[in-house]
């Protein structure tokens, strides 16, 4: 499928199928869109009104106009109120006709969409997101196709000339959400600690990162106690992944992201039991893949800005191995953690890559992690919650997830919290009480950061969803990795 902007006017575009936006109420066309419906003979107006269209938000029909004419079939599509238009606006809506479009076999489609805020590279881009998003299909795993509707060949963006640039853009920040939902949606027996590390390289190759990989023996030399007391039940090695992206020129600052990379969780002992969702866990790496997809992007746009992504991968499996209930675990900064829970393991694979990450004299860090069910409660699927705090690093994040439209909503961190947490024989356990999980889970990984500057988010809702939502299809989300890629590029 091929992308490009046109100076082609909305009257003199040929093709199968035409897409063209009405904002909601709009029911009388005006301007082009008269001359439009003048030159098919008023047919237009007069579905618009039978179908009684009232342009609300991605609702679309479909009008047939012959074989004879210029242009085949014409959709609208709903924009909602003109007041409410965002760039989320658009990447919804043309993800409404994107499927529309290929459901009605359309090879050429022409789409003509308002300039939001009178930036064109900004729509052009965002438009790109928004097609390429709604068209993915994962078939890894399938025997064959079960859409037999033949792929759209070429989309034109009408009136948007000159923004090559914005579409490229937005090519190479999809290419890295794709990763990432191809890493989340695959099952555990395809996407292990040994896959993941090789995923990394493969992308340390095709874009010029510097990779590290730390063994088991290497995790052991820095006291990685922590990490190393998830990854002790798996058959598969722990992998420990630091990619660099370093740019061509001196860097303005210096980031740090990390993922959570559980690629199975079991719940080790504490094992998750029946009504749990146990089969839904090999999405518990999804901040891993995101971390990887945002590497993936950021090696494509090459900014200014020196970033490390890093993630501590492992299964949380049982055997006679496995770390028990009650055992005292040693983390990188000699802090000791009581496991009260081996079902809470997450956070004992990022305590240590956040002592790691600390030691990099970075100017941020971030970490991702699918960490709490705590957290879906209280903010639902939709919304991923940010905790830090750093009210520069929020104001940061809060406006990167607006520009994407992914949506994450600043939680509380409330120190005396920390006290559920507190250990009679230890320095800390790693669960706290029942209320506030998500609170005292952000809490324990506190413990772990010096003076840095620092960001967690717990994406364990809007990581996966269960039906088609806006651009996403079920499944696998990609959350994440544009609102990591937009503020890297802030």
């Amino acid at each position: 499928m091929t992308i490009q902007a046109t100076n082609t006017a909305l009257l003199d575009w040929t093709g199968d199928t035409l897409a063209v936006g009405l904002f909601e109420g709009a029911v009388e066309l005006t301007g082009d869109l008269a001359s439009l419906n003048h030159k098919y003979a008023g047919i237009c107006q007069e579905i618009i009104a039978e179908e009684e269209f009232t342009g609300k938000a991605n609702s679309t029909i479909v009008i047939r106009l012959g074989a004879t004419n210029s242009v085949r079939k014409v959709i609208f599509v709903g924009l909602g109120k003109p007041d409410a238009l965002k760039l989320e606006t658009l990447r919804r809506a043309v993800a409404s006709v994107a499927r529309t479009a290929k459901k009605q076999k359309t090879k050429t489609l022409g789409i003509s969409l308002p300039v939001w805020n009178n930036d064109p590279a900004a729509t052009a881009q965002a438009l790109t997101e928004g097609i390429e998003l709604a068209l993915y299909q994962d078939i890894r795993f399938k025997s064959e196709p079960e859409d037999k509707n033949p792929n759209i060949e070429t989309i034109d963006l009408i009136g948007l000339a000159g923004q090559e640039a914005a579409i490229t853009r937005a090519d190479q920040i999809v290419s890295g959400v794709i990763l990432a939902r191809q890493l989340v949606a695959a099952p555990a027996n395809a996407v292990t600690s040994i896959t993941m590390a090789e995923t990394a390289q493969a992308i340390a190759h095709e874009h010029g990162l510097q990779l590290e990989i730390l063994e088991q023996e290497d995790c052991e030399k820095l006291g990685m106690g922590a990490f190393l007391g998830v990854a002790q039940a798996s058959d598969l090695p722990p992998k420990f992944i630091h990619l660099i992206y370093k740019p061509a020129t001196t860097a303005k600052r210096k980031l740090a992201i990390i993922g959570k990379g559980v690629t199975f969780d079991s719940g080790g002992l504490n094992i998750k039991g029946a009504g749990s969702g146990i089969e839904t866990m090999k999405m518990d790496m999804g901040g891993a893949a995101a971390t990887l997809g945002a590497a993936k992007a950021i090696g494509q746009l090459k900014p200014d800005v020196e970033v490390h992504f890093i993630s501590a991968v492992t299964e949380n499996m049982i055997s006679g191995k496995a770390m028990h209930p009650g055992d005292i675990l040693t983390a990188s900064n000699g802090k000791t953690i009581e496991v009260n829970n081996t079902d809470a393991e997450g956070r004992l694979t990022l305590a240590d890559a956040l002592v790691y990450a600390d030691k990099l004299g970075v100017d941020a860090i971030v970490d991702l992690a699918t960490l709490t069910g705590a957290c879906v409660v209280a903010l639902g699927e939709d919304i991923a919650g940010l905790f830090t705090p750093d009210d520069a690093v929020a104001s940061q994040l809060q406006t990167a997830a607006d520009s994407t439209g992914e949506k994450i909503w600043r939680m509380p961190m409330e120190d005396k919290y920390f006290d559920g947490l507190k250990s009679g024989i230890a320095d800390m356990k790693n669960t706290g009480p029942r209320y506030g999980g998500s609170i005292t889970a952000a809490l324990f990984l506190k413990q772990f950061v010096k003076d840095t500057p620092w960001a967690h988010l717990d994406i364990a809702g809007p990581v996966w969803a269960d039906k088609e939502n806006g651009y996403n299809g079920a499944g696998a989300t990609g959350f994440g990795v544009r609102t990591l890629v937009s503020w890297i590029l802030s």
